[in-house]
């Protein structure tokens, strides 16, 4: 049996089974062909490079380096050079984030998962956060808006390859109409600009002033109503009044003949003969 480590340099061989899962890693999908690769090559050629690890109570849990730690099992290899470091688990995150954002090995959604984790569990402010991991404050707040996706949503992306973008732009979107609208990205394979410009058509949709055709209707009937009402009102006074309608296309066309009585004409001349 081997001794559990032994000292080669700056780096420390450890068995496998000493080397425990960082709580903390960022990343939550590992391409399995990928790691294939990568045991096939760690059998030929060895770890190249070690993998950093943190001295726990049971053992060694991991800062970076999961990918080749995976594939060092895969290849069953019974020790894993390792360079162990002395930090805490507010430390050891940090470190796992940082390597992962360095090597672009992470979707949107995993960076910003692991900074909420940062944030959460010890405490740090966007800010602090920021600063950090080397990125503008806006950058940080902008990662976890991303969040507000569901789990489901953020899991159908990541799966599909989609962009941080794609998610933007998807944030525009009510909740409820999410779902709909990604599924369309999808069966159609459109890229940001297509996507942008499916959202975009969808709000000036949304946005648009309502129709009032049918409140028009509804007021312009009761108009019509009214002259109708005051026609049958003449005729019931005992006026023999005549109502003839037209309807275009354009237009209601109402024509009312009320003939002048005897009294009427008597009353319009006298006026007529006061005023010369």
């Amino acid at each position: 049996m081997q001794e559990e480590t032994r000292a080669a340099g700056q780096v420390l061989l450890i068995p496998n089974e000493k080397i425990f899962p960082n709580p903390n890693q960022p990343r939550r999908v590992f391409d399995q062909g990928e790691l294939v690769n990568l045991a096939i090559s760690i059998r030929m050629n060895g770890v190249l490079q070690p993998i950093t690890v943190r001295k726990i109570e049971k053992g060694y849990e991991l800062v970076s380096g999961e990918r080749r730690l995976r594939a060092s099992r895969l290849a069953g290899m019974v020790v894993v050079p390792c360079i162990v470091v002395d930090v805490n688990a507010m430390k050891s995150a940090i470190f796992s984030l940082i390597e992962n954002l360095q090597r672009q090995n992470l979707n949107c959604f995993e960076e910003a998962s692991a900074i909420e984790t940062l944030m959460e569990q010890f405490g740090l402010s966007q800010e602090e956060v920021a600063r950090r991991i080397g990125k503008a404050p806006s950058t940080v707040s902008n990662k976890l808006r991303l969040l507000a996706l569901s789990p489901e949503i953020r899991k159908k992306m990541a799966e599909a390859n989609l962009t941080e973008r794609h998610a933007r732009a998807l944030l525009r979107l009510d909740p409820e109409d999410v779902p709909q609208i990604l599924d369309k990205i999808l069966a159609r394979e459109l890229n940001v600009a297509q996507t942008e410009k499916l959202i975009d058509a969808l709000m000036e949709q949304r946005n648009r002033p309502k129709r009032t055709t049918r409140r028009l209707f509804s007021d312009v009937r009761i108009f019509l109503n009214t002259i109708n009402n005051a026609f049958d009102t003449m005729k019931s006074a005992g006026i023999d009044a005549q109502l003839e309608k037209q309807e275009n296309e354009d237009a209601f066309i109402f024509e009312i003949r009320i003939p002048k009585s005897h009294a009427y004409k008597t009353a319009l001349a006298k006026e007529k003969s006061n005023l010369q």
